[in-house]
């Protein structure tokens, strides 16, 4: 095995440790680690994104659920029509170039970020019911999954704070919750994905292994650790990675328009 190869597989990990520890944040870490260090082709980096952030974010689910942290009935209201979107965002990935999705992905995560970064929530167990809209909370969900099934995004960065203020759930709940979603959304996006094949699966059943034992880990840090400090620095991890991203493809895009 290549040195590179091996490389990725060690640190695919972070995509686990990641989802357990703060219920998002995994496709940016998967789709960085599948592409630029173990080089697989865009497209199917995306399907093995959705598969292995789907498949980790359901075994967090389930550790989650033993602490209660886990609520059934918000997951399944916000999943049901996110998925009907992850679907049809399926279909439209294989519709544009690598460029185009990877220009695509970095520029919503660094928007997320900044408006991440930028939100101040309180640090009280739960946030105010505000603006508890069902028509806001469909299209939201709607709008969240078609970005899963279309840049492999899991979504949890802001299904979490949806999840709050749509559900009142506390952050430990949004946590659990949340990744009992991507797992919906991400289940979704496969479903189209599949159509059009291409999966390296003994790749894809290695690096899922690893990021299920950093699920353990991270979600053991979870009760432990301070959340909201975490996702502040990893909300500018986001950013840098983001950044770093769309600098890379907009040199590439130059190139070969130079060409």
């Amino acid at each position: 095995m290549e040195i590179h190869i091996m490389i990725g597989l060690i640190l695919s990990a972070v995509i686990g440790i990641t989802l357990g520890l703060i219920g998002g944040g995994g496709s940016i870490i998967a789709l960085s680690i599948l592409i630029y260090i173990i080089g697989i082709k865009t497209h199917q980096a995306i399907v093995m994104s959705l598969a292995v952030v789907g498949v980790v974010s359901l075994i967090g689910a389930g550790l989650h659920s033993q602490r209660g942290s886990v609520k059934l009935r918000a997951g399944i209201l916000f999943s049901g029509v996110g998925m009907v979107g992850a679907y049809l965002g399926s279909h439209v990935t294989h519709q544009l170039s690598s460029i185009a999705l990877l220009l695509s992905f970095s520029s919503l995560k660094m928007v997320i970020g900044v408006l991440l970064l930028m939100k101040r929530y309180t640090n009280q167990n739960t946030i105010a019911l505000q603006s508890r809209s069902k028509l806001k909370e469909v299209l939201t969900s709607l709008i969240i999954g078609f970005l899963t099934g279309f840049l492999g995004v899991g979504g949890g960065l802001t299904i979490m704070p949806a999840l709050m203020i749509f559900h009142g759930l506390s952050s430990k709940d949004a946590i659990g919750t949340s990744l009992l979603i991507v797992t919906a959304h991400c289940g979704a996006g496969m479903l189209g994905h599949l159509h059009y094949g291409n999966i390296d699966f003994r790749m894809l059943m290695l690096i899922t292994i690893i990021a299920i034992d950093g699920t353990l880990i991270g979600t053991a840090l979870s009760y432990r650790a301070s959340l909201a400090s975490l996702k502040k620095w990893f909300v500018v991890f986001v950013i840098a990675v983001a950044l770093f991203i769309t600098v890379k493809n907009y040199i590439a895009l130059y190139k070969q328009l130079s060409n």
